[in-house]
């Protein structure tokens, strides 16, 4: 296993100068291009990264955990995991946070553990993908795609539950 990506490496290199490319050129070129696509999406990831970390410090998060946890448990979602809900959207890391304090505290076997790695492994860090993606091919207007995608969240956290419900009865 240890051999593949040297082999790789070796097979790029070999297949080049088959081809009589010049390697370094071709390696410069395509870290210039990488710096340019990291310069047009830093400021979207600092803010994005700043937006989530100021909503749980401001302690809205714990607000709307409040004001929701009602709302979720009458559709069947663990209350629990509104924290995690509320922030897989904005942070990976922060959604890996939450997730790892609700199975801290409920335990990894409890159907809430359960349902928010679950829950984890079925959403996507909606805004977090917006900015880098669309960022990166210089997307302006994202018309339809935060609602789509913020539904497609809803869908995956609602199936996540139903799901974790009927394969890990507790």
């Amino acid at each position: 296993m240890s051999i593949i990506i040297p082999a790789l490496l070796f097979g790029a290199a070999a297949i080049a100068l088959l081809k009589k490319t010049d390697v370094f050129a071709a390696l410069t070129a395509g870290a210039k291009d990488g710096l340019s696509v990291i310069l047009g999406i830093f400021p979207a990831l600092v803010g994005i990264l700043t937006a989530a970390r100021m909503f749980r410090a401001s302690g809205a998060m714990d607000a709307l955990t409040a004001l929701i946890a009602p709302v979720l448990s009458f559709v069947g979602i663990p209350a629990e995991t509104a924290p995690l809900m509320l922030v897989r959207p904005l942070s990976g890391s922060g959604a890996m946070a939450a997730a790892s304090e609700i199975i801290t505290r409920y335990g990894a076997d409890s159907f809430v553990g359960r349902c928010a790695a679950v829950m984890l492994g079925s959403t996507e860090t909606t805004f977090y993908v917006i900015a880098v993606y669309f960022g990166a091919a210089g997307i302006k207007r994202s018309r339809h795609t935060v609602p789509s995608a913020l539904i497609a969240d809803a869908v995956g956290f609602l199936a996540a539950a139903l799901f974790s419900r009927l394969f890990f009865p507790g």
